[in-house]
């Protein structure tokens, strides 16, 4: 469930294989290996008769392990603020796949777990001490019901809370900034879903928290599922190269064809001349605009409102109208001089036109308002940088980047058994360097 909107989603909104995870088929084998010698320690009446237990002898002599009660918690160690994702998930992994299979029937015992959970939205906070995390989840229960789902559980926290955060760094770094999700093309199509929908979670948060009205961008329908949200974009390189690099053309063409409410975003790049072409593609669609509103026709000269221009220069060349100045390699992809040269370009374009006196405040409020959009590896460093200088640009696309996972970025999950229950009393029985902590977040589910 959302802290944003309360839904909680179930296992068919989000597409989860239970009866694939009922068999195991997605659990590393040792945890379900386990879970199978723990069924066959009961079925034979096996009792602990060991001699190096943690606890008392008298305690624990004749306990019954395979029966054995557990208490596990789940927890990440990113440093600072963790944005959680993936809870529902886990909970709904818990509820319809905990249990055994008995005579090829599965026997659900989801409902006889004691289960407490965070909320998607809900953060974290890591400072390095590992007795000190706070747990997103903490589970109670018989072991070998549950414990063959670690994998899964870890696998949906890990990566839609390692993306949500990823979301909200950027749109730190972005300044509120809308920032668009890219990265469908890094990963394969079976994760579009969960992906989007962690970056939805992580724009809340940002909204959450700094009082703010971001809106998410998707490019694909697939990220918008599990929240009710279609993708969009601009055009694409290949669609420039079908017009023959004629930028203006092929915007006009687009926004003939396309409803007006698809924002008109020209791909400016192609031809490594991004400001001529910006201020050609605003002529281009100015003229459209003009015709159309002085034949009488407002509907129609709507399609032809230019919203932005997008930069794309790949990072090993350096745009053909942007003189040497200083290192070279500050002039490569998109960079703050080339932003600053299409602003500049777009804002004084419509100086030059031939335009009769009632059309030029027209004209250069419709240059003026055209927005700036920059993409090609683009991160928080970068980002960071041209907000630092003041770089003109309106919105932000991001690709690859939402899926980094090293170092400061980590946001791998993991789950321990920090107690085990003798007779009615929960005992600490956590691996050296572990112990069961405390997140006053943790509601308990059921």
């Amino acid at each position: 469930m959302s802290i944003f909107d309360g839904k909680r989603l179930t296992a068919d909104e989000m597409g989860i294989d239970i009866e694939g995870i009922r068999r195991g088929i997605y659990a590393d084998k040792y945890f379900v290996n386990i879970a199978h010698l723990l069924a066959g320690l009961s079925a034979e009446g096996y009792t602990y008769r060991g001699e190096h237990a943690r606890l008392p002898l008298e305690q624990v002599r004749g306990l019954p392990i395979g029966e054995m009660n557990v208490e596990m918690q789940w927890f990440t160690r990113r440093r600072g603020k963790t944005v959680v994702a993936g809870t529902d998930a886990a909970l709904e992994i818990l509820r319809h796949a905990a249990g055994y299979w008995e005579n090829g029937k599965f026997v659900g015992t989801g409902e006889s777990l004691q289960v407490w959970a965070v909320e998607d939205g809900d953060t974290v906070t890591y400072h390095g001490d590992v007795r000190a995390v706070q747990p997103v989840l903490r589970v109670r229960g018989r072991y070998r019901d549950f414990g063959p789902l670690e994998t899964v559980t870890l696998g949906y926290l890990t990566r839609l809370s390692r993306i949500a955060t990823n979301t909200y760094e950027v749109l730190e770094a972005a300044r509120g900034k809308p920032v668009l999700f890219f990265p469908a093309r890094f990963d394969l199509p079976a994760v579009q879903a969960a992906d989007g929908y962690a970056y939805a979670i992580g724009v809340a948060r940002y909204n959450y928290d700094h009082n703010a009205e971001v809106k998410p961008f998707i490019s694909t329908d697939a990220q918008g599922a599990w929240w009710g949200a279609k993708g969009g974009g601009t055009t694409a390189h290949a669609f420039l190269a079908c017009f023959l690099g004629d930028i203006p053309e092929a915007m006009l063409a687009f926004a003939r064809q396309l409803p007006p409410e698809v924002p008109r975003i020209a791909l400016v790049d192609f031809n490594n001349r991004c400001a001529r072409d910006a201020v050609r593609v605003a002529k281009a669609m100015f003229d459209e605009y003009r015709r159309l509103k002085e034949a009488g026709k407002p509907e129609e000269a709507a399609h032809f409102r230019l919203f932005g221009v997008r930069l794309d220069t790949a990072g090993d060349i350096r745009d053909y109208e942007l003189q040497p100045l200083g290192s070279p390699e500050l002039d490569l992809g998109v960079n703050p001089r080339l932003v600053w040269q299409v602003r500049e370009a777009l804002d004084h374009a419509w100086e030059n036109w031939d335009l009769p006196a009632e059309w030029r405040g027209e004209a250069r409020r419709y240059c003026q308002e055209v927005k700036i959009v920059v993409s090609g590896g683009f991160k928080p460093e970068k980002i960071t940088l041209f907000e630092r200088l003041g770089v003109p640009v309106d919105f932000y696309g991001v690709g690859s980047w939402f899926y980094d996972n090293h170092g400061a970025t980590n946001t791998d999950f993991t789950a321990d058994v920090v107690r085990v229950c003798i007779g009615n009393e929960w005992v600490p029985m956590a691996k050296v360097g572990r112990k069961a902590c405390e997140n006053p977040a943790l509601q308990r589910i059921w």
